[in-house]
């Protein structure tokens, strides 16, 4: 009889004190969770070990946060205050939140080809110049395109990214898409006109990340041709961000091109 009551105080006990444990949880996770571009700002460690290592992390703690919240909830919401089922139910909806980001990363990575090097032209891709020597610097990925390597994996799962062809001079044309760029909020690091090339940096919001951006601006018969090539700096996979970022631009420069035609 005693061992059964002592069994049940501890019980009692644990499922008092469950929902500090996952708000606890929760913290470790979130803590993780932001450390990592943090720590890649400020050179504590590489990139890598960001998203290989303290990620997963951030999701397991993230999850066991989640559930230990819901076993408080479930099994002890006759047992813990109203305070107790505040902070279970914070503690679940942090680690649901936190877990997920982990698992976003994880599912884009999986459905997006494993390169970091995005063109309209695969066959003839702008080339990159007033760029190469910071690239070079910060010992990022080459500025050579890889070719045939990558483009069969880009055209099969980013077959929308085409040239634009616009009914405009070329000067008109390449002041359209010097203008979309500043627009997009880009840095502009060069803007040579009489060779229809503009370079570009973009800076990512979370990990700080820096991919290039090198637009061509060719006259045609019907007008002009506008080529894009977009490229991350650093890593192998860009998680199908300068596919988005050149789909986006391209919709806002034929946006503005049929504006001024």
């Amino acid at each position: 009889m005693t061992i059964a009551t002592t069994s049940s105080a501890v019980g009692r006990t644990l499922l008092r004190h469950a929902p500090l444990l996952a708000l606890v949880l929760a913290v470790i996770a979130a803590v993780m969770l932001v450390l990592g571009p943090i720590g890649w700002r400020v050179g504590w460690w590489h990139f890598r070990f960001a998203f290989l290592t303290l990620m997963p992390w951030a999701a397991y703690f993230g999850i066991a946060a989640l559930i230990v919240a819901a076993l408080s909830l479930l099994l002890g919401r006759s047992r813990i205050e109203w305070r107790g089922i505040a902070i279970a139910a914070a503690a679940f909806a942090a680690g649901a939140l936190i877990a997920y980001v982990p698992w976003h990363y994880d599912q884009m990575r999986q459905t997006v080809p494993p390169i970091h090097d995005i063109t309209t032209d695969t066959d003839n891709p702008p080339a990159f110049a007033a760029v190469v020597t910071v690239r070079t610097a910060d010992g990022g990925n080459p500025v050579a395109y890889e070719g045939s390597k990558i483009a069969e994996q880009q055209r099969q799962a980013y077959p929308d990214i085409i040239p634009l062809t616009v009914a405009l001079a070329r000067d008109v044309a390449f002041n359209q898409a010097l203008n979309a760029a500043q627009r997009m909020g880009w840095t502009i690091v060069a803007a040579d006109g009489a060779a229809g090339r503009i370079e570009a940096s973009d800076r990512s919001r979370w990990f700080g990340f820096t991919d290039d951006i090198v637009i061509r601006v060719a006259a045609t018969d019907a007008g002009s041709r506008i080529d894009l090539r977009s490229s991350s700096r650093l890593g192998r996979s860009d998680f199908g961000v300068n596919a988005a970022r050149i789909r986006a631009y391209l919709s806002a420069l034929r946006a503005s091109a049929s504006g001024e035609g």
